[in-house]
């Protein structure tokens, strides 16, 4: 075994194959002396007055005259109709929004071009202008979700309402879909990549340079930066092992790898750095990065999704479970469902899972009780209707679409499942509330999706399965942890328990690793590059690398979670 096991790491970071810049000085610094149409785009949720007057202030300091347009003035009456939730829609839940960019202008969006100086066109949807030079100024989605949630965000903020507070139905089905097929179109060509974490002090990257430096990212091991948030039912395992610091005193969902909100740092170092989206790995690179079966499976979407529940000191999670595969398509537009799985990290005394029905469970009363929970505010017993597992760290729990599930008190666990993320059909909270009144549930969509068939020892037998050799080595083996036909992933395990590699291969596939147990695991990849993994970190192994061999560091036995899409 390799030695020297290093801490867990918050803030990941990859060169960049140019220097990444800082202020809007610097920034101006690279537009050509001649006029210039200069569009910069970007998500709603920016503070696109603020970064305007920066802009323009670097302009002028170069004695450059500069004209300002707002395209958001430039929206149609009609935006406003197709940004808006038609009256009656559903109160949890919308459709993705299926319209583009283009659809909130009038016509074609033009512009005059100066005979002089800069003319600053800013905006969602600014670049559809024909500019000479497009910039894209970005802000990563958690901030606009965080600022939403806690009602920081004034109004303005949502795609096509300029006079309403921000929403947060609106920013997951509507802004985010739009904003991220308006941002996968103009990355092969966007002239300057902005990230606006620091309004004061914008880093920066030239287009090339960030297209070049995806390149190489999508042919190497990569992390993603993690974040946690807070809610109700959070507990204080990342804060207290990891070194987060939670905004609300807890961190109960880790977002290890949640590919439409995740980043990649790039830069020189802290004080340089721009966060790229994992998502322009496989819209600029899918074949190498996903494989050509997942390609052509899943488009650029990436399928698998690593994130953590963190109910460590804090409470269950609500019982839920997540729509069937055709619901999904026709209520929600996702071509695939929310799959999920639950691999038990750590736990404290006496946890458990709640899993799938008792073989005595009458659904008919189960639905009444549920709605009289809701009316009334009555206690449910869960564990009259569903069964419970004791949460046994290492043990897989599979959780197909429609499934009633939750996690219960003192668990961290690292949730493997597919990538929507979005569409938890709550049946009962455990009476919590959300600012004074009941935390309303979604259970007539849990009820229409509830798997009614598989119950009592099938639930047992399927879901909660056993590990199986799948093939083994010197000081190390490959176990099946969870495999079924209606998921399109399976869930595996390297135990590395001596000093040999264990060895493996992408087989055109990507693989998503997790280091479980243990203090982590240097992968080698076949050229002789080398990417470090610590306990609790998760690493993507890009489809193009082929074979990788994994080296355990430290003295103690390590156990290594992996993912990947199974064969169509």
């Amino acid at each position: 075994m390799l030695s020297d096991p290093r801490p867990y790491e918050r803030n990941p970071r990859y060169p960049a194959t140019a220097a990444v810049i800082s202020g809007w000085k610097d920034a101006v610094a690279t537009l050509p002396d001649r006029p210039t149409v200069l569009a910069v785009d970007g998500p709603a949720a920016l503070d696109w007055d603020e970064a305007a007057r920066g802009i323009a202030a670097a302009l002028r300091a170069r004695s450059a005259e500069v004209g300002v347009l707002d395209v958001r003035e430039r929206w149609s009456p009609a935006a406003v109709e197709l940004c808006t939730p038609h009256e009656g829609a559903d109160a949890f839940f919308l459709p993705l929004a299926e319209f583009e960019m283009a659809d909130l202008f009038e016509g074609p969006l033009t512009v005059e071009r100066p005979t002089h100086g800069v003319l600053l066109v800013f905006g969602p949807g600014a670049a559809l202008c024909s500019p000479d030079l497009t910039w894209w100024a970005d802000l990563p989605k958690r901030y606009a979700e965080s600022a939403v949630a806690a009602g920081r965000l004034p109004v303005g903020v949502n795609l096509g309402r300029p006079d309403v507070p921000g929403e947060l139905r609106r920013l997951f089905y509507t802004d985010w879909p739009v904003a991220d097929r308006h941002r996968d179109a103009l990355a092969p060509t966007v002239d300057r990549w902005i990230d606006v974490q620091d309004s004061r002090a914008p880093a920066s990257l030239d287009g090339t340079a960030m297209r070049a430096t995806l390149a190489g990212l999508a042919r190497q091991p990569v992390r993603t930066r993690p974040y946690f948030n807070s809610t109700a039912w959070g507990g204080r395992w990342a804060a207290d092992k990891l070194g987060f610091e939670p905004d609300k005193g807890n961190t109960a969902l880790g977002y290890e790898l949640i590919a439409p909100e995740a980043g990649v740092l790039v830069g020189q170092d802290a004080g340089a750095q721009v966060e790229l989206p994992f998502q322009l790995l496989c819209v600029l690179h899918p074949e190498q990065f996903l494989g050509t079966d997942v390609h052509e499976r899943y488009g650029t979407s990436f399928p698998i999704r690593f994130d953590y529940l963190d109910t460590v000191g804090g409470g269950n999670l609500s019982l839920h479970c997540h729509p069937q595969e055709q619901y999904m398509r026709e209520h929600f537009g996702w071509s695939y469902t929310q799959h999920e799985t639950y691999y038990v990290t750590a736990s404290e005394p006496d946890a458990r899972v709640f899993l799938g029905l008792r073989q005595d469970a009458d659904v008919d009363l189960l639905r009444k009780e549920v709605e009289e929970s809701a009316a009334h505010g009555t206690p449910l017993r869960v564990e009259d209707h569903v069964q419970t597992f004791p949460a046994d760290p290492g043990q897989l729990f599979m959780i197909p679409a429609g499934t009633p599930h939750a996690s219960g008190a003192g668990n961290l666990v690292l949730e493997i499942s597919a990538t929507p993320y979005l569409y938890s059909l709550r049946f009962y909270d455990w009476l919590r509330r959300a600012s004074g009144v009941p935390r309303p549930l979604s259970h007539r969509h849990a009820f229409a999706n509830l798997d009614t068939a598989r119950r009592g020892t099938d639930v047992v037998e399927d879901l909660v399965q056993q590990p199986r050799v799948l093939r083994e080595g010197a000081g190390w083996r490959e176990e099946v942890l969870g495999a079924l036909p209606e998921m399109f992933y399976a869930v595996h395990r390297f135990v590395l328990d001596g000093t040999g590699p264990a060895h493996d291969d992408t087989e055109g596939r990507f693989h998503l690793l997790n280091v479980a147990a243990g203090d982590g695991v240097v992968v080698e990849t076949a050229d002789g590059r080398r990417h470090g993994l610590a306990f609790a970190e998760t690493l993507t192994v890009p489809a193009v690398m082929g074979s990788y061999r994994l080296h355990p560091v430290g003295t103690r036995p390590v156990h290594v979670v992996k993912s990947l899409v199974t064969p169509s």
